[in-house]
């Protein structure tokens, strides 16, 4: 589903209009950055949580030439969803 598509599905099944739907998603995916920058995660009742995840520095192997090479550390963001949810698609 692509951004748009969720955008006419959110002002359908809300009644709003397809730009008053797109400042409600920009507004959520906002809140969302917002909560992850602040706590570190966003959990989300009926859906899932959020979590910014560390990972350490680690070596890797180049698939093409088979070289060692360093992968740098960084932050990863997890996604964990409600059983709720996976009860919905399963």
């Amino acid at each position: 589903m692509t951004k748009s598509e969720l955008i006419s599905q959110i002002a359908e099944n809300a009644g709003i209009s397809k730009s008053d739907a797109d400042k409600a998603y920009d507004a959520i995916v906002s809140a969302i950055i917002g909560g992850l920058k602040k706590d570190g995660h966003v959990p989300i009742t009926g859906l899932g949580t959020f979590k910014v995840a560390y990972r350490a520095a680690r070596s890797g192997r180049n698939p093409s030439t088979g070289e060692t090479i360093q992968i740098a550390a960084k932050n990863v963001l997890k996604f964990k969803a409600s059983k709720n949810v996976e009860a919905e698609i399963a």
